[in-house]
């Protein structure tokens, strides 16, 4: 298992050592499908706020959830596992509900990021970092760069194409019916 990949019940001890070292710890969360520049750069901006960045990760079933059966494409290990390839992640963690309240909760992160499609009122976890001395930070959004805005982009390269793909696979994905 990659080292970065941690449960909460890994992490919580975690943040008292990285506390106690004068470390400033961000916490960003996300559904993170397909990762993209608008990912990428995000989570750069993110760390670039601290000095350790943990990303929460929506469980499959919570994906499902919030985005609908068609999601998530990658499976809940892939898209944890190619968050902890990124040089921008310390460590990546799961959560099943579907908003990240109760991992905030637990963590207690010093920076609390999310892109900028949120507004600061509206980020989930603002109150329990704030309480702490914490900030809470939305980030600018790439217009164009989303997981939606690549799947949208395939399925009309499919219709213009007559509906073959030029990997057949993909369109297991794609159906929308």
């Amino acid at each position: 298992m990659n080292k970065k990949i941690k449960t909460l019940h890994e992490l919580r001890p975690l943040m008292d050592i990285l506390r106690a070292t004068g470390q400033t710890i961000v916490f960003t969360n996300g559904c993170f499908d397909l990762i993209h520049t608008g990912h990428t750069r995000y989570l750069a901006k993110a760390k670039s706020l601290g000095n350790i960045l943990i990303v929460g990760v929506n469980s499959d079933a919570s994906v499902r959830a919030i985005k609908g059966n068609k999601r998530p494409i990658n499976t809940e290990a892939d898209r944890m596992e190619t968050l902890a390839a990124l040089e921008s992640v310390d460590f990546v963690t799961l959560f099943h509900e579907p908003d990240p309240l109760h991992i905030i909760t637990e963590l207690q992160p010093d920076v609390l990021v999310k892109g900028g499609d949120w507004s600061v009122d509206k980020i989930i976890g603002r109150d329990v970092v704030e309480a702490r001395g914490g900030k809470v930070i939305s980030v600018g959004y790439i217009e164009g760069a989303s997981t939606t805005g690549i799947i949208e982009k395939i399925v009309k390269i499919q219709a213009l194409r007559g509906g073959n793909l030029p990997y057949p696979l993909l369109s297991v994905f794609l159906r929308l019916d």
